[in-house]
This record gives structure tokens, C-alpha cells and sequence, in this order.
């Protein structure tokens, strides 16, 4: 009897294997952490890790990212087992890339490119679309000689080597007049996202902002009573949504922004301008936190620092500590002497660290459980109305 062949749609999972480097500026808890947010980037775009390695070195090595001999090690597990792709935490210089790839002769990606990759997946309008092809060819422009290395392979014979300079730099001017052309795009969109901004007068405009999968977009879902997209993944959204949200009597404006993360490529950074002007042009923020999040403060720190490279530090902000349903913590016994670290800390413990040190209105809800959602709305409208009559003083509210 023949035995029925199953098909499935299912993506095929790629075997990925993570690097990276304990240095001066980061420890070995700091490296775990990132790589573990590396592995759940690649989880993200669809791959999974199989095994991690990592390297302590006052700095990265300049040839190879993390030594001669790191790399034959790399090499050596990559022989005995099936990897499709070896992911560095950090970005790597063009040449960097090319040897490694040389040794290991598997796809390499660094944090920057896998980052893209997920931008690439995630993009849904033609903006979005357009903002991720900008920060892919600016990344891609300097990496053009790696892509042709086949060439170096092919000995002698005449004319082998100039048709191989000459179709790099043929794809370096069809790149560059792509970013111009691509350049011109947005800044055609940002107008009329300028002009859509200035229509939208007359009501408080409020930006929730934090770290890649805090909550935003459930916030969103919670607050407008809409149907944003979200995912416990990361930047499961990258498109500005924008809902008009009524507490009580109050009108404002809720936008739902892309999350930050660590090492954030600078070419997104600039090509998300017009996203980020959200925010800029926001009068009130909401800082969304995953407070279940082992090292959550760290993330807000990486919220604050980008925000203060947008001027955007200053502005009324309330702080929204998420999650709350999901905080564990490791309780010690009475008997236990040792200084408490803050995986002994309660949510209660965590409650008043915050509101001593906190100059912002602060709030602890479960968005997901629907849990103080009340406490929340009541901040909110209380926020926003001060807000609202600071900045339209003659305009009632009924």
C-alpha cells in the first residue's frame, strides 16, 4: 500500500549558529543577553539557533571579527553539523564579512543585515516598503566587492578581471541612482504626511513609544478598540497606525510607532525619519515598558538614549509598565543573608523603586489581561486634558 505524501506550506526553518565577542564595554551577562535577543531576531525571520559561540577580546578583531582561532572553531562545528547561516551580534565591516566567509564558506549575516531582513518581511504599505529598500541599498553600497569574489576564483585568460570591475561599479551607479530616486520618494511622502500632521489640529496628539515587543501594539488594540496587528514577535509592525481615541469626553490622537532595539542600524534609523516624526511632533508620550522582561531597565535606557537623539526626551511622558501578568521573580528565603540582586525584587519592590525615581505618572497593567486598564485611562485623561488646555486654552471640552 502507497503511503500518502503530506505537503505543507510550512517554511522550511534555516540552522542558524550565533557569534559574539566579550569586550571592555560588554560582559559576558551583557553578550548572553544580546544573544539571546539575536536569537529571537532570527526566530523572527525565520531561523533557528543551533548552537552559539563566543569570544573574550579587549576589541573585535579587525580580519575576522573574533580571531583566527575562534573561526577554525566555528569551522570545525560547522563541518560536523548542518548550519545554513552563522549570525554575528555585531555589524561587520565589508571585509570582515568577506573572510569570513572565505573560511566558513556558509551565508554570514551580521545583527544590521538580519535586522533588515525583518524589515523587508514586515513592511506592509508602499511607504514602509520604500523606507526598507532606501536602508538595504545604503547597506548594501559598500558591500558590492563582496558579492563578487566568484570572480578572484577565475585563473587567467584575458579580460576576466576588467569585466569584473566594470559590472561593480555598473552596480554601484544603478545602486546610487536607486537611493536617489528612492530619497526623492520619501521625501515627496513626508510632505504630504507633513500636511496629513498639520490636519490633524486641534486635538492632542499622543505617540506610544518602547522597546521592539513591549506591547504597543495590544495597547493600541485596548485603547482605540481597533484590530492592530500583534505578535509576540519582533517588529511585528512596522507602519505608523494612527486611531482617534475618546476617554470619557476627551478626543486625542493615539499613534502606534516601531519599537526600538539595541544596536539599531543607523540606515533605518534615517530612512524611518518620517516614521520617527511621529514622535517628534507628539505632545504627549507613553512609554510603554515589558516589565517581565529580565533586563528591562537597560531597555528603557535604550529608549530614553534614542529619543534624546530625536529631541524628543523632554516632552510630557507617561510611563506604562506592561505585563505585569507575566513578572516573575525569584523569592529568597528568610534565612538567606546574601544582598538581594533584582531577580529577588517583587513587583512590589519594583513598584516603589520606580515611583521614587520616577518624575513621570507611572502605571503597572497586564494589556494582554486587560488588568488596571482603569487606572491607565484615568492617567491618560487626566494627562491629556492638562495638555489639551495648555495648548488650545479657548477651545472647550464638553
Amino acid at each position: 500500500m502507497k503511503e500518502k505524501l503530506h505537503i505543507t506550506n510550512e517554511a522550511i526553518e534555516e540552522k542558524a549558529v550565533l557569534v559574539g565577542v566579550i569586550t571592555k564595554s560588554q560582559d559576558a551577562a551583557q553578550l548572553n543577553e544580546y544573544l539571546d535577543e539575536l536569537s529571537f531576531l532570527a526566530e523572527t525571520a525565520g531561523a533557528v539557533e543551533v548552537k552559539r559561540f563566543t569570544q573574550k577580546l579587549e576589541y573585535p578583531d579587525p580580519r575576522t571579527f573574533v580571531g583566527k582561532g575562534k573561526l577554525d572553531e566555528i569551522l570545525n562545528y560547522i563541518k560536523e553539523n548542518p548550519v545554513d547561516v552563522v549570525i554575528f551580534d555585531d555589524e561587520l565591516s565589508p571585509s570582515q564579512a568577506r573572510n569570513i566567509e572565505r573560511v566558513i564558506e556558509v551565508k554570514v549575516l551580521d545583527r544590521s543585515s538580519l535586522i533588515l531582513d525583518i524589515f523587508a518581511s514586515r513592511a506592509q504599505t508602499s511607504y514602509a516598503r520604500t523606507q526598507v529598500e532606501l536602508a538595504q541599498c545604503q547597506y548594501l553600497l559598500p558591500r558590492l566587492t563582496r558579492m563578487w569574489t566568484h570572480l578572484e576564483r577565475q585563473k587567467g585568460g584575458i579580460g576576466l578581471r576588467g569585466p569584473g570591475e566594470t559590472q561593480i561599479e555598473t552596480d554601484r551607479r544603478i545602486i546610487l541612482n536607486r537611493i536617489a530616486l528612492l530619497k526623492e520618494k520619501l521625501k515627496e511622502i513626508d510632505r504630504q504626511k507633513a500636511t496629513q500632521r498639520k490636519q490633524r489640529a486641534q486635538m492632542v496628539r499622543v505617540a506610544l513609544v518602547g522597546y521592539t515587543n513591549v506591547g504597543k501594539s495590544t495597547l493600541m488594540n485596548l485603547l482605540s478598540k481597533s484590530e492592530v496587528f500583534a505578535e509576540n514577535k519582533l517588529f511585528a509592525t512596522l507602519d505608523t497606525t494612527i486611531r482617534k481615541v475618546v476617554i470619557d469626553n476627551l478626543p486625542f490622537l493615539l499613534t502606534d510607532t516601531v519599537g526600538f532595539i539595541r544596536k539599531l542600524p543607523h540606515h533605518l534609523v534615517e530612512s524611518f525619519k518620517s516614521t520617527l516624526d511621529e514622535v517628534r511632533e507628539a505632545d504627549v508620550l507613553v512609554h510603554v515598558v515589558d516589565i517581565s522582561h529580565s533586563n528591562f531597565e537597560e531597555q528603557v535606557n535604550v529608549v530614553n538614549e534614542t529619543l534624546k537623539e530625536m529631541n524628543a526626551l523632554d516632552k510630557p511622558t507617561i510611563m506604562v509598565f506592561n505585563k505585569i501578568d507575566a513578572f516573575t521573580y525569584d523569592k529568597k528565603d528568610e534565612d538567606d543573608l546574601t544582598p538581594a540582586t533584582k531577580e529577588n525584587y517583587s513587583l512590589e519592590d519594583l513598584k516603589k523603586m520606580w515611583m521614587s525615581k520616577n518624575t513621570h505618572p507611572t502605571v503597572y497593567i497586564s494589556a494582554a489581561k486587560k488588568i488596571n486598564t482603569d487606572e491607565l485611562k484615568d492617567v491618560l485623561y487626566k494627562h491629556i486634558k492638562k495638555t489639551h488646555l495648555e495648548i488650545y486654552p479657548n477651545m472647550l471640552l464638553y
